[in-house]
């Protein structure tokens, strides 16, 4: 095996399969085919338990296999720090470090330097082959710790590990693996993110959609939303201390979200149901500073800088309005029809307060010219009602009333019909709630730096760049976005 001084250039393997083969390999392979066969005449079981067979016996030849294709590739790694280039010093050959595989434990013998430069000790076989600094996962265990850990508690990703790939591999490894993965996701889409930034980036991204999309103009639709993670803090276990000093304890707080698309790429399922062919998210613990320098460059990815016109549909914040108004000047703002029929019916509850049908039969109509684009006879029969009412029902509606004349201008629902535009901000609130299948659960408490570093681990995985934090994955098809 050759190989040049630059760890970036490409070496060449020797022709001799061999030195990949496990010399029992015989041995092995017929031990696995005796299994199989028995598994195959036994008449209480079926294909399942032949796949059994072939993922445990399959273990032990793969790991052997894995671990003399790993001995090659470190043996070849050129004496350089992998940090910064810098001709390693000392040298002493045969430090023999374990590695969980996806195949198991695998054993693989490296040389140590000294880099005077960084004046630490390196081990260059250690960058070649993928390993962490801290830890010696392998990048395919690192993946499944990054995957299945931003999907539930490590010890149930402990469990469902072992029995997917039947590799035990301990919760507290998977949840350190992670806790590794999240930072570099962060770091990653900082310096993407920061790319939008530069005339450069954005040129090529503007490159990029020219070969992607149609040439008719599309229009780009965003939407917003928020939710509450409940985060440890530094007075953690002093809750009644606090209460008892007239302080209430601040554990929840807020994650903000964004998710942009294409009005093209909006379609319909046999059955009627909208669905969103493609999308980018964004999610972050961060506020709305972080969400909206993140968003912008979402935005910018899902062609921004091409969009015909750009649609804002959210609920009613504020917050939500301002960032829309900064980031993306002259863009078109709707309000989320449900939580705009969520006001109304505060007020026909009022109406009388125990009379369902009446309630009912009173709000239908103002949805149905909600619909229609009259909202302004929505309002102004509101302000009729609010005269003829006195005490807590007349601040209701005067409440109310506010709200939809703050809103008068984002409550198009008829002409958004016709366009084949959202009506709502679906999209999100789902994706707010999916976030929160793994953030909320019951005894689940998180940090600033745990839940930011998860909520970008799933972010990557959503927005289909999961190959861009490990190479090693199939990148997704481009011909399906």
């Amino acid at each position: 095996m050759t190989i040049t001084d630059c760890p970036s250039q490409v070496w060449t393997c020797g022709p001799d399969l061999e030195n990949f083969l496990p010399p029992q390999r015989e041995t092995l392979l017929r031990a696995l085919a005796g299994q199989l066969r028995t598994s195959a005449c036994a008449a209480d079981q079926d294909l399942g338990h032949l796949e059994e067979q072939l993922l445990r016996g399959g273990h032990e030849l793969f790991g052997q296999m894995l671990e003399k294709a790993a001995q090659e590739k470190a043996a070849a790694a050129p004496p350089l720090c992998p940090h910064c280039q810098n001709k390693l010093r000392r040298l002493s050959a045969g430090h023999r470090t374990t590695i969980q595989t996806r195949w198991g434990l695998i054993r693989v013998e490296r040389v140590r330097g000294y880099c005077r430069r960084c004046k630490k000790w390196r081990f260059p076989a250690d960058a070649l082959l993928g390993l962490p600094e801290q830890g010696t996962q392998s990048p395919g265990v690192q993946e499944i710790a990054a995957l299945v850990v931003s999907k539930m508690p490590a010890p149930e990703a402990e469990q469902v590990v072992e029995r997917l790939t039947g590799v035990k591999v301990s919760a507290g490894t998977l949840a350190r693996a992670a806790r590794v993965q999240g930072p570099r996701a962060q770091e990653k889409r900082q310096r993407l993110d920061g790319q939008m930034s530069t005339p450069e980036g954005r040129h090529q991204q503007d490159r990029d959609l020219q070969l992607q999309l149609p040439l008719e103009p599309f229009t780009l639709v965003i939407e917003l939303d928020a939710w509450n993670i409940r985060e440890r803090d530094e007075h953690w276990g002093q809750s009644a201390a606090l209460r008892a000093a007239g302080q209430e304890p601040a554990r929840w707080h807020w994650a903000y979200g964004g998710t942009c698309f294409r009005l093209n790429q909006r379609a319909q399922t046999a059955g009627g149901r909208p669905v969103i062919l493609s999308r980018g998210t964004v999610m972050t613990r961060g506020g709305v500073d972080a969400l909206k320098e993140q968003l912008w460059a979402e935005a910018m990815r899902r062609g921004l800088g091409r969009a015909n016109e750009v649609l804002i549909v959210a609920d009613g914040a504020v917050w939500i309005w301002n960032l829309g108004g900064d980031r993306f000047p002259g863009a078109r703002q709707r309000v989320d029809f449900y939580h705009v029929s969520q006001h109304l019916w505060a007020v026909a509850h009022t109406l009388p307060p125990d009379d369902e049908a009446a309630a009912r039969a009173w709000v239908e109509p103002l949805l149905a010219k909600l619909k229609a684009d009259a909202s302004c006879e929505v309002i102004t029969e509101l302000e009729q009602l609010q005269e003829r009412l006195e005490g807590a029902a007349q601040e209701r509606v005067q409440k109310e009333v506010a709200y939809l004349q703050s809103h008068r201008e984002r409550m198009d629902y008829g002409t958004a019909k016709k366009k084949g535009e959202p009506l709502g901000s679906g999209a999100m609130e789902s994706t707010c709630r999916q976030y929160q299948v793994r953030f909320k659960r019951t005894g689940q408490f998180w940090s600033p730096t745990g839940d930011e570093a998860l909520m970008c681990l799933e972010t990557f995985r959503r927005n289909g760049r999961w190959h861009l934090l490990f190479p090693h994955a199939q990148p997704p098809d481009p011909s399906k976005n």
